[in-house]
């Protein structure tokens, strides 16, 4: 049977870290005989040696690739795809793990749509990722079009031919970035990239003191973003995709580290270093054309940046850090279709003053002058062409942690309304209770806060139409925050619960906002 897929693994000193990607790829549902795995060891040492010989030993598709020490995973990988004898080449970190389908689908799929590239549904442990690029499947990705700058990890399934035949490698040596430089490449000479959204594919772990995690050096840091933004100066022509795709690590890579309470917290030192080692990349790659397409926050530290008024830079942080965002439920109701429709007011406030921003008071927001903003507000002004990216969102945190409940609602004229289903939200164990939490995205600033509410306001909303049985109790606490709490159910428990859900969705027809 031939290989279709080699699994890449760039191995140094893993101790017991790699255990839950060995169980993992034991549990593949491709048979084994379909797939192989190298194991490229960074020169780990006698002691890591005999551990990889003990997983090989049980295993007839394991190799190990004995290498010199590098320091840094790129080289391996580069072996690993020089040795492999699969279709495709799937990279995988030593310390994440595949769910167990991974590997048959990721390949399905590649074989389907005749890819070179799928970026197959990974989720965090520990760790946020974006949900814009896994919203669904796209067999036929466009660069500039869909989100794939969202996740430029290595953790892709790519044509092992046509990485051989562009030449498409990691660079050697310790560099930053080496991800983004790969992937990159591949993405500006591919024929099809896809997107596998409707099964997870890779669990990406967060663990402490990862490199992506630390302060970086700027003075070693950003000559690699040097490359990464000559990278797309070389392949793309058309200014607005170069402008588009050159704002990716503007934004990502310098202005989000100059943000707020990060860059205050900057000594003085680093403050200087950061600027000094920066400026040359803003000089030569940001003009107007890529400023335009920023968040009116982020214009405003650009402006700053490229003028480097790092004194203003160190005032609007200043300023930044004090503002505070306010979400209040001001009507709530049942639907038809046994949705929970709220209405929300919205405010950006900076200190004790009236809000900065409002939400709710217009199609494009309404900005209140602040004179303490003088050197800033020509930037902020402009938020009004900005209002379509503001979005507001709801979760409910729990002890076993946060789930999204109503997906990110624009806001309006009539200000922010949207539609919680029940069933998904509040249709846990008896007795289980929750903080329901808005996700506030607002000119390029980001807020997480509880919803508040009077009382009065939550009085009709106490028991849904569709958890008849188990009553739901929707409640403001003493310091405002809308909490939900379900009572034990009256009768046999969740199969009750769930020919109850059945007989209202027969009646009612989906959750819907009307």
């Amino acid at each position: 049977m031939a290989i279709r897929v080699s699994v890449v693994v760039p191995v140094y000193r893993p101790g017991g870290a790699i255990d839950p990607l060995i169980a993992s790829l034991d549990r593949q549902t491709i048979p084994s005989d379909e797939f192989e795995v190298l194991l490229c060891d960074d020169g780990s040492g006698e002691q890591t040696v005999e551990q990889l010989a003990g997983i090989a030993a049980d295993r007839p598709n394991v190799r190990v690739l004995s290498l010199p020490h590098t320091g840094w995973p790129g080289t391996p990988r580069n072996h690993g795809i020089d040795a492999a004898a699969g279709t495709y080449v799937q990279f995988v970190d030593q310390d994440d793990y595949l769910f167990d389908a991974a590997l048959e689908r990721l390949c399905d799929f590649a074989d389907r749509n005749g890819s070179d590239v799928v970026v197959g549904r990974e989720v965090g442990v520990g760790r946020r990722i974006p949900r814009r690029i896994f919203r669904r499947d796209v067999p036929r990705a466009t660069l500039g079009e869909d989100p794939l700058l969202e996740m430029l990890t290595p953790h892709k399934l790519f044509r092992t031919a046509f990485l051989r035949e562009h030449g498409i490698r990691y660079p050697d040596g310790k560099v930053r970035l080496e991800d983004h430089l790969f992937v990159m490449r591949a993405y500006f000479a591919s024929r099809t990239i896809s997107i596998l959204s409707s099964e997870p594919c890779y669990a990406w772990v967060r663990h402490p003191g990862s490199a992506s995690s630390s302060r970086i050096d700027p003075d070693q840091y950003f000559p690699h973003l040097a490359n990464v933004l000559a990278l797309v100066e070389a392949h793309v022509e058309q200014v607005d995709l170069r402008d588009q795709l050159l704002r990716h690590w503007y934004r990502g890579k310098i202005l989000r580290r100059i943000a707020g309470r990060r860059l205050i917290n900057y000594s003085q030192a680093y403050r200087t270093r950061f600027f000094d080692a920066s400026r040359p990349l803003v000089r030569r790659w940001v003009d107007d054309g890529v400023e335009a397409g920023l968040p009116p926050a982020e214009r405003v530290r650009s402006r700053l940046l490229r003028a480097d008024r790092r004194d203003d830079l160190a005032d609007f942080a200043r300023w930044e850090s004090e503002l505070r965002c306010r979400v209040t439920v001001t009507s709530a109701r049942w639907t038809r279709g046994g949705g929970l429709a709220l209405a929300l007011s919205v405010g950006v406030m900076h200190g004790e003053a009236d809000a900065a921003v409002s939400l709710s008071a217009g199609d494009a927001g309404d900005w209140t002058a602040d004179l303490s903003l003088r050197p800033f507000r020509d930037a902020l002004i402009e938020a009004a062409a900005d209002a379509g990216r503001d979005r507001v969102a709801v979760s409910v945190r729990t002890d076993r942690g946060v789930s999204p409940v109503a997906k990110g609602s624009r806001p309006t004229r009539e200000g922010v309304r949207l539609v919680i289903d029940p069933q998904r939200a509040f249709a846990g164990e008896a007795g289980a209770g929750g903080t329901l939490v808005a996700s506030v995205r607002c000119a390029g600033w980001a807020f997480d806060v509880p919803l508040t509410a009077d009382q009065g306001v939550l009085a009709e909303v106490r028991n849904s139409p569709i958890l008849a049985g188990r009553p739901l109790r929707l409640e403001a606490g003493d310091d405002g925050a809308v909490r939900v709490h379900r009572e034990p159910s009256r009768g046999r428990g969740r199969e009750v619960l769930a020919r109850t859900v059945r007989a209202a969705r027969a009646r009612l027809g989906p959750v819907r906002g009307r």
